[in-house]
């Protein structure tokens, strides 16, 4: 089964509000300021563009962005192509998916990558404290939710279980909210979950095992989204594109230097518990995209049938 758009969601989709995204304006704004929309989704992995906003990182460099809450890639991708938003932030699958059922898409900046521990990732697969699961080979005939199918969490995890000498083949993931899953678990409608943070310290806190940490299984340094825009829009304007792309870096940079900062602006745009806020494993921040990373995630989607054949990675990336 080929992903649709309507399927092109990031790995955290369902943690987001409603879509309030409205139409970009590159108009001046507030003090003679070029006016940015930006389709973001409100989790830990853009904590870093809501500190820059309050930074002035953009602000210095002439730029007035306007962060728009989306409900994920369904929103966010045809928002970029549309001229809703000038960029966006979505997961490294959905945007090669995207790409290569012909939009025209390009990446600005790494957006959010793994922890790289094994055990302490900011997402990962769990099983309840008594299964009888061990590790992620044992996954075979048995049921594990993804809050996307298609996607960059049924995709990892099917390199945790191949990793761990299993057959992924045999392993039936079914497609359930974020939010439902702690319940799902407990109650044995699943027998287990990828989940990313808050709801993996919610599962962690309820004292459930995790089996696997899928990211660093794929790769230690994974890329896991990024910010990205329509090669017109930046073809039409590349100098606010080099502003915006300068902002974005500096604002990575702050948020890796500054994790207590990350927690902090996370109550601002989230409905994230406060004390569940100082548990959470953070992701990293670094600003360059690991391509190595992103090669390795293009060869496991032809490998697990999401693409035919090998991506232009070349054509999204630069």
């Amino acid at each position: 089964m080929r992903p649709t758009l309507a399927a092109l969601t990031t790995g955290a989709a369902l943690l987001a509000a409603t879509a309030c995204g409205s139409p970009a304006d590159e108009a001046d704004g507030a003090d003679g300021l070029t006016t940015v929309t930006a389709g973001v989704i409100p989790i830990v992995d853009v904590a870093p563009v809501y500190l820059g906003v309050e930074q002035g990182f953009f602000s210095e460099r002439g730029i007035d962005l306007q962060l728009e809450s989306g409900s994920g890639g369904a929103a966010i991708v045809p928002g970029v192509i549309s001229g809703e938003f000038d960029f966006a932030f979505s997961n490294v699958v959905s945007l090669v998916v995207a790409r290569e059922q012909g939009l025209p898409l390009t990446t600005l900046s790494n957006g959010v990558t793994s922890a790289g521990e094994q055990g302490a990732d900011f997402g990962g697969v769990f099983v309840l404290s008594d299964s009888d699961v061990t590790s992620a080979a044992e996954l075979e005939g048995l049921t594990v939710a993804a809050n996307n199918l298609n996607n960059i969490g049924d995709t990892t995890v099917r390199e945790s279980v191949r990793e761990a000498g299993g057959d992924p083949a045999e392993v039936d993931f079914v497609e359930l909210p974020f939010p439902d899953m702690p319940a799902a678990l407990e109650t044995g409608q699943i027998d287990a979950v990828w989940a990313v943070e808050p709801f993996a310290s919610t599962i962690r806190e309820a004292g459930h095992r995790e089996i696997a940490s899928n990211f660093v299984d794929t790769h230690p340094d994974l890329s896991v989204a990024a910010y990205f825009t329509a090669e017109d829009r930046l073809a039409e304007d590349p100098e606010l594109f080099e502003g915006i792309t300068e902002a974005l870096h500096e604002s990575l940079a702050y948020a890796e230097d500054n994790p207590d900062e990350v927690r902090r602006i996370l109550a601002t745009y989230t409905e994230i518990d406060p004390d569940l806020i100082e548990q959470m494993v953070l992701p990293r921040f670094p600003e360059e995209i690991n391509e190595e990373s992103v090669e390795v995630l293009a060869e496991l989607m032809v490998t697990d049938g999401l693409l035919d054949e090998a991506p232009d990675l070349d054509a999204l990336l630069h």
